[in-house]
C-alpha cells in the first residue's frame, strides 16, 4: 500500500514535470496533479484496453504509431474530467497533447521501473 502511494505521489510529480516542460499543458497545483495521476490510472485501467481493442487494425496499418494516439485520448479525457488540468484547445494542441501523453508515459515507466527493481 506505501509502495501505490509513493508511486502515485511519484507520477504527480511526473505530471508537474510534464506542465514544465510544455507550456499547454497546465496543472494547478500538486494536489491536482496526484488527483489527475490517479484518474489517469483508473482511465489507462479500464478505458485504454477497450480502445487498444478497438483501434488493432489501424495501429497495425501504421505499424504501431497509433498508440501514441490512444495515449493522448487517454491523457485528454483526463483532462476533461479534472478541474485544474488542462491541455490546451483542440485541435491546435494535439501535437502537445501526443507529446506530453507519450512523455508522461516514459516517465511513468521509469517510475514503474524503479520499483521493480527494488522489489527484487
Amino acid at each position: 500500500m506505501i509502495r501505490w502511494l509513493i508511486r502515485l505521489l511519484l507520477n504527480g510529480g511526473a505530471l508537474l514535470l510534464v506542465s514544465y516542460w510544455f507550456p499547454e499543458v497546465k496543472v494547478e497545483s500538486y494536489a491536482v496533479a496526484v488527483l489527475a495521476a490517479f484518474i489517469l490510472g483508473l482511465v489507462n485501467t479500464v478505458i485504454r484496453p477497450v480502445l487498444m481493442f478497438l483501434t488493432i487494425p489501424l495501429r497495425m496499418m501504421t505499424l504501431g504509431l497509433f498508440w501514441f494516439v490512444v495515449n493522448a485520448v487517454t491523457f485528454a479525457l483526463t483532462a476533461y474530467l479534472i478541474d485544474g488540468f488542462e491541455i490546451g484547445e483542440w485541435p491546435m494542441s494535439l501535437v502537445t497533447t501526443i507529446l506530453a501523453a507519450a512523455t508522461m508515459s516514459f516517465l511513468g515507466w521509469i517510475i514503474d521501473l524503479v520499483f521493480r527493481k527494488s522489489d527484487d
